[in-house]
């Protein structure tokens, strides 16, 4: 259990830091030249990022390093579940496509979800790299961050894999389905 809205225990940290260093050594191929000390190094400078990163672990996110931003000197991690997180599904797009739903509204919203968690929704380019990585959501969908333009339409964009090719869709920002949930990313 945490010890408080946004800290984890000393026991907490050391689990998920070894779960992310067995994830990370796992999977080579998502950060080839970088070293699992100098990540470490930096999550532990960033007790904060720790919290972040066990709310995408215990959601179903497996976040893993994909990235080194060598302007900021931040590690880049997203959710790097084979499907779309199970604990983040079945959401609407946002608070404003939420409220316009006259029934059958979800729990909660991709983006309030991913608000409280502390994490952005991958974008569209975010995507078709992480996609580069691996084969993701052969099965199920993942809401993306959506350009003003198309969500000032009543739209918003999901992505998917099928037939060994990356699908950017749209569909109306108040629709949810069971096999629709969202992908994150944190920089540490």
């Amino acid at each position: 259990m945490k010890t408080s809205k946004k800290e984890l225990s000393a026991e907490q940290n050391e689990e998920l830091l070894q779960t992310l260093k067995a994830r990370f050594e796992k999977n080579m191929k998502r950060h080839q030249g970088l070293e699992w000390a100098k990540v470490q190094a930096r999550l532990e400078s960033k007790p904060e990022k720790l919290w972040v990163l066990d709310e995408m672990e215990t959601t179903g996110g497996e976040p893993d390093v994909v990235g080194f931003d060598q302007k900021t000197g931040e590690y880049i991690f997203y959710d790097c579940s084979t499907e779309t997180p199970k604990d983040r599904r079945s959401l609407c797009y946002d608070r404003q496509a939420w409220e316009s739903r006259k029934a059958n509204k979800p729990e909660n919203t991709a983006m309030d979800m991913a608000a409280e968690m502390g994490i952005e929704l991958l974008t569209e380019e975010e995507y078709q790299e992480l996609q580069t990585l691996g084969d993701f959501d052969l099965k199920t969908s993942s809401w993306l961050k959506t350009p003003a333009n198309v969500r000032k339409l009543g739209g918003a964009i999901f992505g998917d894999q099928r037939f060994g090719r990356v699908f950017i869709y749209h569909n109306g920002a108040d629709s949810y389905y069971a096999a629709r949930g969202f992908r994150g990313s944190l920089k540490v």
